[in-house]
């Protein structure tokens, strides 16, 4: 009987050695496209530099133009607070000039300028002590209206600053005198009293010359020898007041 022969009788033994092969080929290529899908990320790996400089451009320019936004935003940022900054230190330079104002005007700070020198003294005594004929003590000092009405007379006149023996007069000061003692601010000073103003002295002299309590005095001045003498200054200098100003009657502004 004839040998019967399959076809796997003439598969030679080294085909049968590939055929077992072609599977391991296989999950080797599949494991190979799939690592490099993986590390390309959908991208062409070996497309050359065109190809990476045509994919950056774009991504740069929106990178680009996010940052331009961004820094036009941190501009306007910047240029806001500066305006109002600038707006704050304005505020902030009206309200010193205001404050500032305020304060000279209230007589709290020293004030430098051309202005008067008034002194008022009593009537020097005579040798033997006698008084001038008619004439009482009371008449031969200075009192509290003598100086009162010259004070009066220099704001008259529009004085930017008044002072007794150096004390800065404000709103609320008052001249006070016992005897020919003067009180004032809280201290006592014998004469001469010396009255000085930062102001027009043309305009001083004129209103001493036209108030009705200056001429009183200047008649006492002829009849009992008491001293009176205006001397203009260049440049005197007052100093601020320096006590707490009382403020009885002040009451807060409506809000």
């Amino acid at each position: 009987m004839a040998a019967v022969r399959t076809l796997s009788s003439r598969v030679p033994h080294g085909g049968m050695a590939w055929a077992a092969l072609v599977p391991v080929v296989a999950l080797a290529a599949g494991l190979l496209f799939a690592t490099s899908s993986q590390t390309a990320q959908g991208t062409d790996l070996r497309g050359g530099e065109a190809t990476e400089l045509s994919a950056l451009i774009p991504a740069r320019q929106d990178v680009v133009a996010a940052q331009e936004e961004q820094l036009a935003a941190l501009e306007a940022q910047v240029q806001a607070l500066t305006d109002h900054a600038a707006s704050r230190n304005g505020d902030v330079a009206a309200a010193r000039d205001a404050a500032d104002t305020g304060a000279l005007s209230a007589g709290l700070v020293a004030l430098t300028g051309p202005g008067v020198e008034i002194t008022l003294d009593d009537a020097p005594r005579r040798a033997d002590g006698s008084l001038p004929i008619g004439a009482r003590p009371d008449d031969l000092v200075i009192h509290q209206s003598d100086v009162q009405g010259v004070v009066n007379a220099v704001w008259a006149a529009g004085a930017d600053a008044v002072a007794i023996m150096d004390q800065r007069l404000i709103a609320t000061s008052a001249v006070r005198c016992v005897g020919n003692v003067l009180l004032l601010q809280g201290r006592t000073y014998s004469p001469p009293f010396v009255v000085t103003a930062v102001g027009d002295a043309e305009a001083i002299r004129a209103q001493l010359a036209a108030s009705p309590q200056v001429q009183v005095f200047r008649q006492a001045v002829e009849d009992y020898g008491l001293g009176f003498a205006v001397r203009e200054r260049e440049e005197l200098t007052l100093p601020g007041y320096d006590g707490q100003p009382a403020m009885e009657y002040a009451t807060a502004a409506d809000s």
